[in-house]
């Protein structure tokens, strides 16, 4: 019974030996690679373990690699997955590259994927351009038409300026700019919506891919509505502000003609207290004069017979006046 255990508890410790060997020297993983033609030897692996490295994600591209007639070393897979490269991604896009006939080094797809763009979507979009479709953009003509437009970017991933190339916002907000300076230089919004192309070949010869990492195949305008009339409402809105200004201006005038009224009028009742006031120094004047004997009584009632005779005047004037201007009603 003791010696039934003991090998059963033997077995077991070898059966768990085991397990932990293979489990640390990817032995399946070995035979694959040499089945596929991959040399690779059981101490590199061992190696890969100990420096925390995955061996599967660097053997299994590896093959896919040789497979594919790319020639790859171990030591640049490896070092690409420790500067936190995906390597699988990166066979994947030199494979296509190959197939596509495109030149793609292993360094510059490594640098590309290093930088955080997808090397093989780029790749992809190499072989099928990508089409961005841009915001409306809206700009107004010369005549005061607002235009409303959208354009579709037909685009082709430049592999060249991958790295430390614009994205498609800078390609967009590019294309939204050539839209604008289009627009605002028509003399007529008619002209824009006759002939909608000229916003195409305006933005194409701008040669707006520069520094970007894309290259414009064409650009196509997809739809241009008219908005407002921006002309118009500018100009009703500066009527208004020059009627505000005028009105304002007119208060200033209206203000400071009553300012003057109020003023010429106090002038008036001033004067009128000044001569009520010399007024009453003429009898006293004139008493003054009679006591010091520089006029006599005849001289006085002379004067007194010169304003009765100037009153009488005046009022025969009136009388006169106001009879010419009834005669007509009379006459009626």
């Amino acid at each position: 019974m003791f010696e039934m255990i003991t090998t059963l508890v033997l077995i077991a410790l070898i059966f768990v030996l085991l397990s932990a060997f293979f489990s640390f020297i990817p032995l399946g993983l070995w035979i694959s690679a040499a089945a596929a033609g991959v040399k690779i030897s059981l101490v590199t692996l061992i190696g890969m373990r100990l420096r925390r490295v995955p061996p599967a994600k660097i053997v299994n591209p590896l093959i896919k690699a040789t497979k594919a007639g790319i020639d790859l070393s171990v030591n640049k897979l490896e070092a690409h997955f420790l500067a936190g490269g995906n390597v699988d991604k990166v066979v994947n896009a030199l494979i296509a590259a190959q197939r596509a006939a495109i030149p793609l080094e292993f360094e510059r797809a490594a640098a590309i994927d290093l930088a955080g763009r997808d090397v093989l979507q780029a790749v992809q979009m190499s072989v099928n351009p990508k089409v961005i479709e841009t915001p409306v953009v809206a700009a107004v003509a010369k005549d005061g038409i607002e235009l409303k437009a959208k354009a579709r970017v037909t685009v082709r991933a430049n592999i060249d300026r991958l790295v430390g190339g614009a994205g498609e916002e800078t390609v967009i907000a590019r294309v939204g700019e050539g839209i604008v300076t289009t627009i605002g230089s028509s003399s007529d919004h008619k002209d824009v919506l006759e002939n909608p192309d000229s916003i195409s070949k305006t933005v194409l010869n701008k040669g707006l891919d520069a520094g970007t990492a894309f290259e414009i195949l064409s650009i196509d305008i997809a739809d241009v509505d008219v908005g407002q009339n921006i002309g118009a409402r500018l100009e009703t809105d500066r009527a208004e502000a020059d009627k505000r200004i005028a009105q304002a201006k007119a208060e200033e005038r209206r203000a400071m003609a009553i300012a003057r009224a109020e003023e010429m009028k106090a002038l008036v009742e001033e004067m009128r207290a000044k001569v009520v006031e010399a007024e009453a120094e003429v009898p006293r004047a004139m008493a003054a004069a009679l006591r010091e004997g520089k006029i006599g009584v005849f001289d006085y009632h002379q004067l007194q017979n010169i304003l009765a005779d100037t009153q009488m005047r005046q009022a025969i004037a009136r009388s006169t006046s106001g009879k010419e201007e009834g005669a007509p009603e009379q006459s009626k």
